[in-house]
């Protein structure tokens, strides 16, 4: 059903590519509305809006059941993110320089604002694959990637062509302050069956060991998970900084899986030279699954791009997770 489902998706339109660069080094290019509907450049390369045609299908409001996933900025400019504890799954991948970036997927609920709004890269395609229809909500795209764009099975949605779901808000500089208003986007949330992730959800299984802290390090960044016991959650540190919401809200998920990944060179390079990594979820390895105080070794295993992600335990039994939101962050293998 879900293979019947993807080959009516209509071709994609809209576009990715660019980083940041804050002080020192934040990569890439973006494009988007302010609260005028303008576009904005910041200046580290063109970028384009992808091309229209009377047959494409992706300027069309998608139907319903499709969750919304938006790339979201992660360099010290940008801190404090709006409604990334509202998600239901947090992605947390490399890019140019060593920085990070994340992709939040939403199905449950929408929180009122989301952002900062940034560019997603090309590994995020195949990564936004093992949803039904999904939109993605980006800044803007690079000219040479948006032939793969066009060909993806997505609903893209950049300022320039949803402006008023859009705004640049007033609390940090350019690029760092471009917003999204969901409920303008697509409505209402789809619901938590539209999470075709893979993922499952129940008791822990036995064994495991007592875990308080995790750290996973990128060549320039860095992701600390801490055991809450009174919270019965991990509370999230990004580059030695408590992750908490522009509201106040402490970011703490449920659950954490630390996967482990190849990462190598894409056929892209930001306006300095820098290559743009490619994350491969598609395939199988390892995994550190944390839960309810305790980490866990696991598989993971996704045959192909239209798969979820199956974890299972050593033993091969299904790795389940614990109720609430999820982080992934794909570590190199």
């Amino acid at each position: 059903m879900r293979l019947l489902a993807r080959m009516r998706r209509g071709a994609l339109t809209a576009a990715l590519l660019a980083a940041t660069l804050t002080g020192s080094l934040m990569t890439g290019c973006t494009a988007g509305g302010g609260s005028g509907g303008g576009t904005f450049d910041d200046g580290r390369g063109q970028t384009q809006e992808p091309s229209q045609g009377p047959t494409d299908g992706n300027h069309a409001t998608p139907r319903g059941g499709s969750v919304l996933a938006v790339k979201i900025d992660n360099v010290r400019a940008a801190r404090p993110q709006t409604g990334l504890d509202a998600a239901d799954v947090v992605y947390a991948e490399q890019v140019e320089g060593g920085l990070s970036r994340l992709m939040a997927v939403y199905a449950s609920k929408f929180p009122k604002v989301i952002g900062p709004v940034r560019s997603a890269r090309e590994s995020d395609l195949e990564l936004l694959r093992q949803f039904d229809e999904p939109t993605l909500a980006f800044s803007g795209a690079q000219h040479k990637l948006l032939p793969l764009i066009d060909k993806a099975p997505l609903h893209a949605r950049t300022p320039g062509k949803v402006s008023g779901a859009f705004y640049r808000g007033t609390d940090k500089p350019a690029p760092h302050n471009l917003y999204l208003r969901p409920g303008q986007l697509l409505g209402s949330a789809p619901g938590s069956a539209a999470l075709t992730t893979g993922f499952h959800f129940g008791a822990a299984p036995a064994g495991g060991s007592p875990e308080t802290s995790r750290t996973v390090r990128f060549p320039a960044a860095r992701f600390t998970f801490t055991w809450s016991g009174s919270r019965q959650r991990w509370l999230v540190d990004m580059d030695g900084t408590p992750t908490v919401t522009t509201e106040g809200t402490t970011v703490a998920p449920a659950t954490v899986v630390v996967q482990y990944v190849k990462v190598h060179q894409s056929q892209f390079h930001d306006f300095l030279g820098n290559n743009t990594p490619y994350t491969e979820t598609v395939g199988s390895g390892t995994a550190k699954v944390l839960r309810d105080g305790r980490v866990f070794n696991a598989n993971w295993a996704r045959p192909g791009a239209t798969d979820g992600t199956e974890f299972t335990t050593t033993d091969g039994a299904p790795m389940n997770f614990a109720q609430g939101q999820v982080w992934v962050v794909f570590a190199k293998a």
